[in-house]
């Protein structure tokens, strides 16, 4: 999974090399001879997988799934299909791999929430979970989050992705259903601000720019707003203090009102979608 995280490999550029056993543990070593690739890269990326993922994510999401073959994504990236296969079995292995992006690093930033001092409450967390996740969803250079309605995932293939996300749909659960029974609202509502989050991936195409740029902050606010705070606007400082101590903003710095117990776990999760 990445990380909203991936492990790494050679690319697959032709490698002069002895033979190399495989280890007393059973795997195999990074560096292994290869065919030459087709063409120079074509693709952003460090390594071949990263190369997949991107031409993967972006022919499911604009060919869609069914209509894109490995061959196809072969092509894309400048390599013959079979050493696709050498980084993915499945066609659904790929597919798990790029949704898995889009719900990681949110997982990875829930047990950091909680170590926040002094402790959040509630509505701050959920706030400040929402933003997160919101983003992540946004940045990608693939609308990863629209292929989630895909009859596929309901595959064994793809079984690691959804409990991941069911994951993910328990803790805003949980957490909203706190806030609801505080508010004393219908606790069917609690179910509503992660579909408000997911909703964003219809928002996607919005060019850049100011608005765009706040669209996770604007479902956030209907997030809590829905379980029945008031004031959405008293929640934004502590959520920034949050996210850019946390590392979200890239600005590293640890803001005077709140430490990491646990260090910057946010610092090692930037990285849900390929972003």
């Amino acid at each position: 999974m990445g990380d909203r995280c991936f492990y790494r490999v050679t690319d697959m550029t032709p490698v002069i090399s002895s033979y190399e056993p495989m280890r007393h543990d059973g795997t195999m070593p990074l560096t292994r001879a290869g065919r030459p690739r087709l063409t120079a890269q074509r693709r952003p990326g460090t390594t071949a997988r990263d190369e997949i993922l991107d031409a993967a994510g972006e022919l499911f999401t604009t060919q869609g799934y069914a209509a894109t073959s490995t061959r196809y994504i072969a092509e894309s990236v400048g390599i013959r299909q079979a050493s696709l296969y050498h980084y993915f079995k499945t066609k659904d292995d790929i597919l798990c791999a790029l949704l898995s992006q889009t719900v990681s690093p949110t997982l990875s930033f829930i047990p950091a929430l909680a170590e926040v001092q002094p402790a959040m409450t509630a509505p701050q967390r959920l706030h400040a979970l929402a933003v997160f996740d919101g983003r992540q969803l946004l940045r990608g250079r693939w609308n990863l989050g629209a292929l989630y309605l895909l009859p596929e995932l309901r595959g064994a293939g793809l079984e690691p992705f959804s409990s991941d996300r069911e994951r993910l749909r328990r803790h805003y659960l949980l957490l909203s259903q706190t806030i609801a029974e505080d508010n004393g609202v219908d606790p069917a509502a609690a179910d509503l601000p992660f579909r408000l989050v997911e909703a964003l991936v219809n928002m996607w195409s919005t060019p850049p720019g100011p608005q765009r740029d706040q669209l996770p902050e604007h479902v956030a606010d209907a997030c809590v707003r829905v379980v029945g705070v008031a004031d959405p606007r008293a929640l934004h400082e502590c959520t920034r203090e949050v996210l850019t101590s946390g590392g979200e903003e890239s600005h590293g710095e640890i803001a005077p009102r709140m430490t990491w117990d646990t260090g910057d776990v946010v610092n090692h999760v930037n990285g849900r979608a390929p972003q």
